[in-house]
């Protein structure tokens, strides 16, 4: 019988869910797989929390842990798994939602590194550095993936994101 999670564990665990299963969706695009992410995120750090607590910031090994985490499912998906096309319902204007699926749609098609360095940089808006330390990349190496994986995507979304854009 397992004891109780430390009260410093469930604290963190209860602020970081939301942060993290954000950033889950926007890397996997389903809701489902990023929740089975974020448990996987957070059982992992439950496993070593006591080590973990005493690093200088359990907030970025967290994000490290999603992150590859999400790259090792990404390279063991059976081929028979297909992602869903449909997202959560969300208000907004018309364009705003076509534009954000377009992107989804874009992201969804790139491998999971470029995907991961794109959600990182761009939409968690997230500096270099902050990057290449959850990527565990030198900072160099996640300029150049983002430079080439933005090139990428517009190639991707071709005349489809400049429609949306206007």
């Amino acid at each position: 019988m397992v004891g109780e999670a430390p009260a410093d564990y469930l604290e963190f665990a209860a602020a970081r869910s939301g942060p993290l299963m954000r950033t889950a969706c926007l890397l996997t695009g389903d809701w489902h797989l990023a929740e089975d992410l974020v448990q996987e995120t957070l059982a992992k750090m439950y496993r070593s929390w006591r080590r973990i607590s005493r690093v200088e910031s359990p907030v970025a090994y967290a994000d490290t842990v999603l992150v590859r985490s999400f790259i090792s499912q990404r390279r063991r998906r059976s081929s028979t798994e297909r992602p869903s096309d449909r997202l959560p319902e969300a208000a907004g204007p018309a364009r705003d939602t076509e534009l954000r699926i377009a992107l989804l749609d874009g992201l969804a098609r790139m491998t999971a590194k470029d995907r991961a360095v794109l959600v990182l940089r761009y939409w968690e808006d997230r500096s270099v550095e902050e990057t290449s330390r959850v990527l565990q990349l030198s900072p160099g190496a996640v300029r150049t993936r983002s430079m080439r994986a933005l090139e990428r995507l517009r190639a991707l979304l071709g005349d489809e994101l400049a429609d949306l854009a206007a």
